[in-house]
């Protein structure tokens, strides 16, 4: 459902979710959302790539703090 972007399936997947005890709040919480949840499987684009760099720079720059300017943070980005 996920990877082909078919938000059709979304409405079956939520009552199975619900009977179980285990997936029952997550089911809840979709289905509060749920048009951001058919936004999220039916556009085309996609924030990953930006959320990527980011999770790959955070350690970078908590290796350096206090120590590390801006030019060396830089430089071990672009290094990486």
């Amino acid at each position: 459902m996920v990877r082909g972007l078919v938000d059709e399936k979304l409405d079956g997947w939520l009552a199975e979710a619900s009977e179980a005890a285990v997936m029952n709040k997550i089911a809840a919480g979709l289905r509060r959302t749920s048009r951001r949840c058919r936004a999220g499987l039916t556009e085309n684009w996609s924030t990953g790539p930006i959320e990527g760099f980011i999770h790959k720079l955070k350690p970078l720059k908590c290796q350096g703090y206090g120590r590390a300017t801006f030019d060396l943070l830089r430089a071990r980005a672009l290094a990486v």
